[in-house]
């Protein structure tokens, strides 16, 4: 049944796969990378720059901070004191000796004879250590010997105890104002006075700094410091906008890959490898579905899609601490699966969780939470035929990700409740985004692109749809045999694996343009009545009844329905003859068919192009020639509904459907079974007899109930009536 044209079909798709895996592919890798390519493109972030936005850590965190524990080293290395060494005895010794030398001077200088007062006080100011102001010098002067030597001595203790003691260079000023404490306090205070000053005047430092010994107390003080960690939980900012970069800041965002990064060849290497990976598994995937999805505008708009929640989950979740649980990547595959099926929402929402995850701090934790909370989404939507589906899914998105966050989150030592609690709120939300989201975009899509959702599909099933409503009133007759027909088709197409929603709706509403003109078509005739084509001329008549198809379609665009469902309308009659009227005609030109313009009595098509509007024709076809001819038992019925299938075939009527004679054989089983059903032979019981019972009235009769108990029941005068009921079916 499938035309030469199809057979090429392969051939021209094999271009445009290969040219949309290759563009997919590297868009694909573009989005691994869009991360480190925005890294590499940005700005590079230096000390004492200010942050141009929130840094906030992606994930939980402990490193060892290099620039903190080099500031606590410095710090313990600046903390310690210079070192000297101990008092030196030979300085002591020195100065002693110097200060026996300018006593030895100045006893020189009293005891000369020839020297004049002034002479001996220029020679006293001589002195370079010794600085005596003018008194005290006059004072030293006047003293007689045993007082000099009195004060020689009380000079030479003084500094000989003040020496003893550690004197730093930064504290001689300090030993030389101890110098008078050191005298004795037997002496008159003009005479200790100078002892004091003779003394101080050779204090000087003993003790010296030693840079190796301070080198090496520092060195000690800064191996002892321990290295210094920092946390950061997933969250918490590490710098805010607007605020000055320090070295830890800049250090803290390096660990955590949140500044620039160069690009190295081993990462586009590694996101190619992977992209190639999943791609030859989808393709794999699709190559065994080849005629059930396998199409290129779904196969487009699958990649869309993909590629789609792929950039913009990479770009807006590396970097983040919440965002990541809060992106709602089930809205992919509840959109994949209310379009074109779990199946392929399953397949393909493994890769894109992977790939998303992908180079992240916690990609296991992640991959395990987008592919398993998607994966239920899918499972709790099912078919995706009410609004409350999505919903549902969505709650079962938000249910299964907190579950994931409370696996991965708890055996961690110090657990943050707060944020396992933050966490656990941005499941929530992505539930319920992922639902609404889910929702939006499958109702958009489905209208921009012509697809019909099984949601739009059970809102046409419901009794008060508009339309449904107006066959129900306008054509009766026509309402039945479109539920007969819809009951018919869908058992078909349930064993043939189409789709059998799609197939019960579109055979609700094939016939609706029979509303604008109910009483020409036989259903709608009251018995009794005459039927309004036997005075019409059999191509007016013709024309009458083909119109009911144009009739149709305007119907249901202005109804608003989907374009699927308008497919019915148009190709359920293909491009068939109007047979009884065309059958007229060639009567009235003296049966010489040449007379008769048999386009004028065609159907204007299109013929099917699907298995779901073809099994609507074979269906259409079937229930009316079975109720019309009324066969007598199932081998009758089977050979009616046969000849009545094989003379579509011979018509070529389904030679743009990819049926098979495998699945027309199983149609013929399945209309067989179901038309056995409804038009097998009735068995007519035999009429009540009236019966005169004492005590009963004229209106009452007693009846066994259930075989046993008796009683009373109200029953209709007339007993001649007739109960019909099914007779069982003949084997």
């Amino acid at each position: 049944m499938i035309s030469n044209n199809v057979l090429t079909r392969p051939s021209r798709r094999t271009v445009f796969y290969g040219l949309l895996f290759i563009v997919s592919a590297l868009l694909a890798v573009l989005g691994l990378m869009a991360p480190m390519l925005a890294s590499a493109w940005s700005a590079s972030l230096e000390v004492g720059q200010v942050a141009p936005q929130d840094y906030r850590a992606p994930s939980a965190i402990t490193y060892v901070s290099d620039v903190l524990t080099e500031e606590r080293r410095e710090a313990a290395m600046r903390s310690v004191p210079p070192i000297y060494t101990a008092p030196d005895t030979g300085i002591a010794r020195q100065q002693l000796e110097q200060l026996r030398n300018a006593l030895a001077y100045i006893s020189s200088v009293r005891a000369d004879p020839y020297a004049s007062t002034q002479q001996k006080l220029d020679d006293l100011a001589a002195l370079d250590d010794v600085h005596l102001n003018q008194e005290m010098a006059i004072s030293l002067l006047a003293l007689n010997e045993s007082r000099w030597q009195v004060v020689q001595q009380e000079a030479i203790v003084a500094l000989e105890q003040v020496m003893r003691s550690a004197i730093r260079p930064d504290r001689v000023e300090e030993a030389r104002s101890s110098v008078p404490a050191q005298v004795s306090l037997s002496l008159p205070e003009q005479q200790a006075a100078i002892a004091a000053e003779l003394a101080a005047a050779f204090v000087t430092a003993n003790s010296l700094y030693s840079e190796t010994l301070t080198e090496q107390a520092r060195q000690s003080a800064r191996e002892a410091v321990q290295p210094v960690s920092r946390t950061f939980m997933a969250g918490q900012t590490i710098v805010q906008r607007g605020q000055i970069l320090n070295p830890e800041d800049i250090e803290a965002l390096q660990k955590m890959d949140l500044i620039q990064r160069e690009m190295r060849w081993q990462d586009f290497a590694s996101a190619s490898a992977l992209v190639l990976l999943f791609f030859i598994f989808i393709a794999l995937y699709l190559q065994r579905k080849f005629t059930e999805l396998l199409k290129p505008r779904k196969i487009a708009l699958i990649a869309l899609l993909f590629l789609l929640f792929l950039q913009i989950a990479r770009s807006a979740i590396p970097g983040q601490a919440i965002m990541p649980y809060a992106f709602p990547v089930a809205a992919y595959s509840l959109v994949i699966a209310s379009l074109f099926g779990a199946e392929f929402a399953i397949v393909s929402t493994l890769p894109l969780a992977v790939m998303i995850a992908y180079g992240l701090p916690n990609a296991m934790e992640l991959t395990v939470y987008y592919a398993l909370s998607s994966l239920l989404g899918v499972l709790a939507l099912g078919k995706a035929r009410r609004l409350t589906s999505f919903f549902q899914a969505g709650a079962m998105v938000a249910a299964s990700g907190f579950l994931i966050i409370l696996a991965y989150q708890l055996p961690q030592p110090g657990v943050d409740w707060m944020a396992a609690l933050t966490l656990a709120l941005a499941a929530l939300l992505n539930g319920l985004a992922a639902g609404s989201i889910a929702v939006l975009t499958q109702f958009f899509l489905a209208q921009i692109l012509g697809m019909t959702t099984p949601m739009q599909l059970m809102e046409l099933t419901r009794p008060e749809n508009p339309l449904l409503q107006l066959l129900l009133r306008e054509a009766p007759g026509t309402y039945q045999h479109s539920l007969q027909v819809s009951n018919l088709a869908e058992q078909a197409a349930e064993r043939l694996g189409a789709d059998t929603l799609l197939t019960r709706v579109g055979a609700l509403y094939h016939d609706v343009g029979k509303t604008v003109n109910p009483v020409f078509f036989i259903e709608n005739q009251v018995p009794g009545y005459l039927n309004p084509h036997d005075d019409l001329d059999p191509e007016i008549s013709a024309g009458i009844i083909i119109r009911h198809v144009a009739d149709g379609l305007e119907l249901g665009r202005k109804y608003r329905l989907p374009r699927r469902i308008l497919d019915f309308i148009a190709e359920h009659h293909g491009t068939m003859l109007t047979r009884y009227q065309y059958i007229k005609a060639v009567q009235a030109a003296g049966d010489d068919e040449s007379q008769v313009d048999a386009d004028k009595f065609r159907y204007p098509g299109p013929r099917p192009k699907s298995r779901e509007t073809a099994i609507l024709m074979l269906a259409d076809g079937c229930e009316a020639r079975v109720r019309a001819e009324k066969p007598k038992d199932e081998d009758e019925l089977r050979s009616l509904i046969k000849s009545t299938v094989d003379s579509r075939v011979a018509m070529g009527e389904l030679d743009d459907t990819d049926l098979t004679l495998q699945d027309l054989a199983m149609i013929v089983d399945s209309f067989t079974a179901t038309l056995r059903g409804i038009y097998h032979p009735r068995v007519k019981y035999p009429a009540l007899e009236k019966r005169s019972t004492e005590g009963v009235g004229p209106s009452e009769v007693t009846v066994p109930i259930n075989g046993t108990a008796r009683a009373t029941r109200p029953v209709e005068a007339d007993f001649s009536r007739t109960i019909d009921s099914p007779s069982p079916t003949p084997e």
